[in-house]
């Protein structure tokens, strides 16, 4: 008798591309799916899955365990053990139909798909419950920060990228996986979407391409799928598929051949040799830290940091804050490359009656913990990621932003 098997959708995709933002939809599908969901985030805090629960689909209930975070570590690498492992507890449990891995937006696909594949060969421990099967790989691609940080995609064919260059990283992203989401479509020209689609098809000529906006998506078109195969979605890149155009050639002429493949596909020699002794961040310098701070921003100020002093090797800031001329209101606060966004996220909770605070004190472990005498559960708390960061700069930037300062 054939073991049950429990199909697993990997999202992968850069810093701020909209891999939240499709996993929402994902959870608050009409279909009756039981989903579980693992979510990596390199930093300390793992803003993301806070996201995930705070929008109500899982992760509620207190003893809930259909919403995992790793973070402090990439999947693909210094987390790959704790990946193994909790796939392997959700799939013990029986209780959910499809697991759901949001990987961090510096995650390279392919070894996590090494990793899920492996499950089915390991020891019995492992395999207690249904067997997971990598159903299908989603990468998630910003066509306005494509437009806006990669030159419509072009940066990605210049010959000189590096190995540790952002540019290598997206690669990566795109040339491993099934389905390729190009998210914010309506914000680039039909010319400029053109020019896009056309820099991912040469990188990836098989993967299909959906256009979208906010994520909004069929979720037929990337759930139970069965489109993954291991060997297919390797071989599937574009410089792999030039050099087995020249397989069946005569020796003598690999040389020149290798050569005309250079100018040909300009990202040909970029793809990746993952340093077994460092994790992502550090390879491609990626650096990662959270502002944290109790007194509100002064708005006025906060709004001219933004607009005349925000760092460009900030790649992605996402987190909470307040402000001095409302201090009861919560703001999310994201940012990927030149996008900016501020939305309201409810009140604190230091605005509720007395009465009822005392009973979420009993109830909620973690507002205790975070109660300050003076502000409450007022705080700001910024995880933020770049490249080469100066974090005394930035952190000084932002503390003259402070009311008061």
């Amino acid at each position: 008798m054939a073991k049950k098997e429990i199909p697993v959708l990997l999202l992968t995709g850069y810093l701020g591309s909209g891999k939240t933002t499709l996993l929402n939809r994902i959870l608050a599908n009409e279909k009756g799916i039981r989903f579980a969901v693992i979510v990596n985030d390199i930093g300390e805090v793992n803003i993301d899955a806070s996201l995930i629960q705070k929008g109500g689909v899982v992760g509620q209930e207190k003893e809930s365990d259909d919403l995992v975070a790793l973070q402090n570590g990439c999947i693909c690498c210094t987390l790959k053990m704790d990946l193994i492992e909790q796939i392997a507890d959700l799939a013990a449990t029986g209780k959910f139909d499809y697991i759901v891995i949001e990987a961090s937006g510096i995650c390279e696909p392919a070894p996590i798909a090494q990793t899920i594949c492996s499950i089915p060969v390991m020891e019995e421990y492992y395999n207690r419950g249904a067997q997971p099967r990598l159903d299908c790989i989603v990468t998630v691609v910003d066509a306005l920060r494509m437009k806006d940080e990669f030159a419509c995609g072009d940066s990605l064919t210049k010959k000189e990228i590096g190995e540790d260059d952002i540019e290598n990283l997206i690669i990566e992203q795109v040339e491993f996986c099934n389905i390729i989401l190009l998210n914010k479509i309506s914000e680039v020209t039909p010319e400029e979407a053109g020019r896009i689609k056309a820099i991912i098809r040469a990188i990836q000529p098989k993967a299909q391409i959906i256009e979208c906006d906010y994520a909004d998506v069929d979720l037929d078109k990337i759930i139970n799928t069965g489109l993954f195969n291991f060997e297919k979605v390797a071989t599937s890149a574009a410089w792999i598929q030039e050099l087995e155009h020249h397989h069946d050639d005569d020796d003598d002429d690999d040389d020149e051949e290798v050569d005309e493949h250079h100018h040909h596909e300009g990202h040909c020699d970029h793809h990746h040799h993952h340093h077994h002794d460092e994790g992502e961040a550090e390879e491609y310098g990626i650096q990662t830290f959270v502002y944290y701070r109790r007194p509100a921003f002064d708005l006025n100020k906060f709004d001219r940091f933004l607009a005349t002093q925000f760092p460009k090797n900030i790649i992605r800031t996402k987190g909470v804050v307040y402000f001095n001329h409302n201090r009861d209101m919560s703001f999310l606060f994201e940012q990927a490359g030149s996008q900016k966004k501020l939305t309201q996220a409810g009140l604190w909770f230091a605005t509720a009656p007395e009465e009822e605070l005392q009973q979420l004190m009993m109830t909620e472990p973690g507002l205790a913990k975070d109660w300050d005498p003076v502000y409450g559960d007022r705080m700001i708390k910024l995880v933020i990621i770049g490249q080469k960061l100066d974090r005394e700069a930035i952190e000084s930037m932002l503390d003259a932003c402070l009311a008061n300062r």
